[in-house]
């Protein structure tokens, strides 16, 4: 049982989770983007010390070899003339001398490897964070209009306040005009009353006629 509590409550927390971050989710993006930044501006300073160090060294081996060589002409000139313990102690400062060139080549080359693994990765992070930029203005548009259609789902109503608005427009468009009303009923109260059978009548030829009309006019015209 607490087996499945625990299980009920991690989803729950996990279901959290997922809305805040659906909810925050430009926010989020815009974090991590000025994260992933910042490392890059930090991996960028630490290629530009690694890049020092190696010119540093490259120059120190630069002058060794200068030294190495200058040490070997002297030498080969003390052994011309003969002087073996000088040429053995110029001898001696060349091997330390190019111990010391070995350990800087090897240094420079652990530097130069160590450099260029660095401006790889940079550069593929460079390209990321570009892309997320780009990204972000589409995903910013995005959420701008899903916000915008929240917004006027709220002014407007659901679609069950949109149903209920356009049936009692369809029952206001289909009301019968109250003109044509008041004409029926007058309709109904002729044909209700005494005048209404009199009028009657007086349409089929019973009786004389109560109003002038135009046939009597035409009548008494031509008759005079």
């Amino acid at each position: 049982m607490f087996k499945l509590i625990r299980t009920l409550l991690d989803a729950t927390t996990a279901h959290a989770e997922e809305a805040v971050q659906d909810k925050f989710a430009i926010e989020l993006i815009g974090q991590h983007i000025r994260a992933a930044e910042a490392g890059l501006s930090q991996a960028k300073e630490t290629l530009a010390t690694i890049i020092l160090q190696q010119r540093t060294e490259q120059a120190n081996f630069n002058a060794l070899e200068r030294r190495i060589a200058d040490l070997e002409t002297r030498v080969r000139a003390a052994l011309a003339a003969g002087s073996e313990k000088l040429a053995h102690d110029g001898a001696a400062a060349i091997a330390e001398l190019e111990n010391e060139r070995e350990t800087r080549r090897n240094t420079i080359g652990a530097l130069a490897e160590r450099a260029e693994r660095m401006r790889l990765s940079i550069e593929k992070t460079h390209r990321r964070i570009v892309d997320l930029n780009q990204g972000m203005i589409a995903a910013r548009a995005i959420d701008k209009g899903q916000k915008a259609q929240r917004q006027l789902d709220r002014s407007i109503g659901r679609r069950a306040n949109l149903q209920a608005a356009e049936a009692l427009l369809r029952r206001v468009n289909e009301r019968s005009d109250p003109l044509d009303e008041a004409e029926v009923l007058d309709a109904i109260d002729a044909e209700l009353s005494q005048d209404g059978v009199r009028d009657r009548l007086e349409q089929h030829g019973f009786g004389p006629s109560a109003k002038i009309r135009a046939s009597d006019v035409l009548t008494r015209l031509t008759a005079a």
